[in-house]
């Protein structure tokens, strides 16, 4: 849907769906970085019954037209170097400043986002029970049954062309795409435990021709620059998350009606008011913070899922 100057609904992302979230702000995201003539902002709207992402540009392009500009800034951003780091992040201190430090030096050179992936996957300073820096709250895997969480990244970035874009984009999700090692796990139907099923999900053969939208998961590798790590008290601490004692982790997530640019969603994500038990929505609404979403992190085993989130 385009008012044909300029804005377009994004009507296939649901920003219930954190994968879709992540998605909507992976296009903002790249479009800024690679595409700065369109000027594109994002905010969100009731349309279809859900939050969905209205972008803005400073010319109208059709759907086939928008796709294909979103899929050459991903290109164009240059991820490739960041998930060369390894399959999973299982890595030792030291290894990891040698990585943030060929980050820090892409950045001077042509590459910064090298640089924003570097801070969003780790910090060398905090480190884990093995011996390996503590990682981003998102990552949902890192090696058991075969499922690596960069190596998916690096599966995803080079499977992924703009048709897969323009149906994750513009259409009803119909999960057409193998899921096989093409899933990030951030969608909440990626949650298929064997005891919600009839059989065994890891020897399901359909897995190898459904089940996953390549398109969503490519562009939610974008978002997590903006959604850095930082050291707290020993613990490594995402953007967006909080542990809430027994009760587990959470990942929470502004709905915006304001067309923003880059910077001034990678501060709104970054609000402390959102991460309190109850948010103050009065405060909330007069910052142009029109919903609140709070999913829950589960863990099954040795892999994680995001669940669909609620409005808290």
């Amino acid at each position: 849907m385009s008012d044909g100057k300029g804005t377009s609904i994004l009507r296939g992302l649901d920003g219930a769906n954190p994968l879709a979230y992540l998605a909507a702000l992976g296009v903002l995201r790249v479009l800024t970085r690679a595409k700065a003539e369109l000027r594109a902002k994002l905010a969100w709207c009731a349309s279809e019954g859900a939050w969905r992402p209205r972008l803005r540009l400073v010319r109208a392009l059709s759907h086939q037209e928008l796709a294909e500009a979103v899929f050459e800034a991903c290109n164009a951003c240059r991820c490739d170097q960041a998930l060369a780091l390894g399959d999973d992040l299982v890595v030792d201190p030291a290894a990891y400043r040698r990585f943030a430090v060929a980050a820090a030096e892409a950045a001077l050179a042509d590459n910064p986002c090298h640089a924003e992936f570097a801070a969003s996957f780790a910090c060398e300073v905090t480190v884990d029970d093995n011996g390996h820096v503590q990682d981003t709250a998102f990552r949902t895997m890192s090696g058991a049954g075969h499922q690596h969480f960069l190596k998916t990244m690096r599966n995803l970035v080079s499977a992924t062309q703009s048709q897969h874009i323009a149906r994750a984009l513009f259409e009803r999700w119909d999960y057409s795409d193998p899921v096989r090692n093409m899933s990030l796990r951030w969608d909440p139907a990626d949650d298929s435990r064997y005891a919600l099923r009839w059989s065994d999900p890891s020897g399901d053969p359909d897995r190898q021709r459904i089940g996953s939208m390549w398109g969503a998961n490519r562009l939610a590798i974008e978002a997590l620059p903006l959604f850095p790590v930082m050291s707290a008290a020993r613990q490594l601490e995402t953007t967006g998350f909080r542990t809430a004692g027994s009760r587990g982790t959470f990942f929470t997530w502004p709905i915006w009606d304001a067309d923003l640019g880059l910077d001034e969603v990678r501060s709104l994500l970054a609000l402390s008011d959102l991460q309190a038990e109850v948010p103050d929505r009065t405060c909330l609404l007069k910052r142009g913070v029109l919903e609140v979403f709070r999913a829950q992190r589960l863990t099954v085993g040795k892999f994680r899922n995001l669940a669909r989130g609620t409005p808290v």
